[in-house]
């Protein structure tokens, strides 16, 4: 969805995804390196998806029906600035608070330094409190 904006391309990459899995004999050392398997294929199958000619000539984002089904107009705010953030931030940030996943995991799996995902993380935190004008200042989640 953060690459994609769209539920439909994102279930069928999803599809896709599995049936790469399904046809690989590729045997996975632990639960954290199939983890990240599936990470980066997605990653690499949303990008296909988006190179495609077909994919500029799509529904712009504005105009299509709510993301998620929040209730909370806050965490639909939330979601909205994340998904408006360049991909280098969005991803890490998305990985990080929505998957859980530590700063060494996710440079494992986006290949980065760790260093690199920690100065990504601050600056998509920074660019998200600039864009939401201290809306989340006083509140604790």
């Amino acid at each position: 969805m953060l690459y994609l904006k769209n539920h439909s391309d994102a279930e069928d990459i999803v599809q896709i995804v599995f049936i790469k899995y399904l046809k690989s004999s590729k045997i996975f050392e632990s639960i954290e390196h199939e983890k990240a398997w599936f990470i980066k294929v997605t990653k690499n199958c949303c990008k296909d998806v988006l190179r495609c000619w077909w994919k500029s000539n799509r529904v712009d984002i504005e105009k299509i029906p709510e993301l998620y089904d929040c209730e909370d107009s806050h965490v639909e705010l939330l979601t909205e600035e994340l998904l408006a953030l360049p991909n280098k931030y969005k991803e890490i940030l998305y990985l990080y608070y929505f998957e859980g996943y530590s700063v060494k995991d996710i440079s494992k799996f986006l290949y980065r330094n760790e260093s690199t995902i920690r100065t990504q993380l601050a600056k998509g935190r920074e660019i998200l409190k600039i864009n939401l004008g201290g809306f989340y200042e006083k509140k604790t989640y």
